[in-house]
């Protein structure tokens, strides 16, 4: 019977050591192929940490509607020091981006593991807004992350009848939900851009968002090291098209903005 190599054996038990796969009994071939690949090949010269690596996967399951090896992960995750806090931070930051409806069961899914692990729900609140100043902060965020000049003309290009749209994104996408802590905004470029690549029909907002990546520190070689580590969950048409959008904004050569 075919077996996956030692390193990704190696890595594959560090992840997943209680959870042995039915189908490396019932397909064999396919899992020494694929466990070579996405826990030895695609890891090869990565810069990622392993909590990084882990939260990108997860934040990329839920645009997947992947729920089974959502799951599975968050075990994995739990395992390496992905705290319940981040864990619950990527699903409420899956709302605006992914929609609630396709959520609710990667919220459910986060409950029932954190709750057989012994972890009291609700966590605590992370919410650094209020109702009254959600618009406010959510703004002064975005331009933090997508520039100034760029939500100006967001809102100056946008017809009356849609501005609200824009504040909605301002208020809520920003305000509501990447305000919030437990994850800090690097992290969370990172993981807007795993769900958006992950989406698939997203390239305006995915070239928009390797634009913000740049902005708060996350440059053209670490955006290409995610899309590496989720190519074996998302596959390859996904991928290379944010290969390509990573390309037109981001350069060989091209620098961070600070």
């Amino acid at each position: 019977m075919p077996l996956p190599n030692e390193r990704a054996r190696s890595h594959h038990d560090q992840l997943f050591a209680q959870n042995a796969s039915t189908l490396a009994k019932t397909d064999p071939e396919l899992i020494e192929v694929f466990d070579n690949f996405a826990f030895d090949e695609v890891r090869r010269g990565s810069k990622l940490d392993l909590r990084t690596r882990l939260m990108i996967q997860l934040a990329s399951m839920i645009a997947c509607q992947a729920e089974r090896e959502y799951r599975l992960m968050i075990g994995a995750a739990l395992t390496v020091g992905v705290t319940p806090v981040e864990l619950k931070e990527i699903v409420y930051q899956a709302v605006p981006y992914v929609g609630m409806a396709k959520v609710f069961g990667f919220i459910d899914a986060t409950n029932e593991v954190l709750t057989e692990r012994g972890v009291k729900l609700p966590l605590p609140d992370q919410s650094s807004t209020t109702p009254e100043n959600r618009a406010e902060k959510g703004l002064a965020l975005q331009k933090q992350i997508i520039g100034d000049e760029a939500v100006e003309k967001l809102y100056a290009c946008a017809p009356a009848d849609q501005q609200h749209i824009q504040r909605l994104l301002s208020a809520n996408c920003f305000g509501d939900h990447l305000t919030r802590n437990g994850v800090d905004v690097p992290t969370r470029e990172l993981l807007t851009f795993s769900m958006l690549v992950a989406l698939g029909g997203c390239d305006p907002q995915v070239r928009a968002h390797v634009s913000a990546n740049a902005r708060v520190g996350n440059d053209r070689a670490r955006l290409i090291d995610v899309v590496t580590q989720l190519l074996p969950y998302i596959g390859y048409p996904r991928a290379l098209n944010a290969l390509r959008a990573i390309d037109e904004v981001a350069p060989p050569g091209h620098a961070s903005k600070s």
